[in-house]
């Protein structure tokens, strides 16, 4: 499971490259990933807590994809070896709660820091 975790991990260059100067773009993109990320964070942590791992690697897959695309790789990396543990059972109940915490962690600060770009951007529509 994952050990390092990174100072910071978010890169919105993609997301930039595909709005192409577009700030509404941006804005409708990032209110859509604030609104379904914390969502999917609270079904990993309820499936995590009731060890109901068919329904923690599901919500991991959903996650997976968004964090790629808002330029997470370490957390979107940690959250399939979640996934992964979770369909296997390849890791202990310990070990898949704290590597799902660091990446909970590292997502909740992104989330912080996209609501604050979403408001800069708005501000300039």
């Amino acid at each position: 499971m994952a050990d390092n975790i990174p100072a910071q991990d978010l890169d919105l260059a993609f997301l930039y490259e595909i709005a192409d100067g577009a700030d509404d773009f941006i804005v409708d993109s990032i209110a859509m990933f604030l609104d379904q990320t914390p969502q999917l964070l609270a079904a990993i942590t309820d499936a995590i807590n009731a060890q109901d791992w068919v329904v923690a690697a599901q919500a991991s897959h959903k996650l997976k994809p968004n964090l790629g695309f808002f330029g997470m790789p370490w957390c979107q990396a940690t959250i399939q070896e979640v996934e992964i543990a979770c369909k296997t059972g390849a890791a202990n109940p310990t070990e898949i709660i704290a590597t799902f915490n660091q990446v909970k962690t590292m997502v909740n600060k992104n989330l912080i820091e996209l609501n604050k770009i979403k408001i800069e951007k708005e501000a300039n529509l």
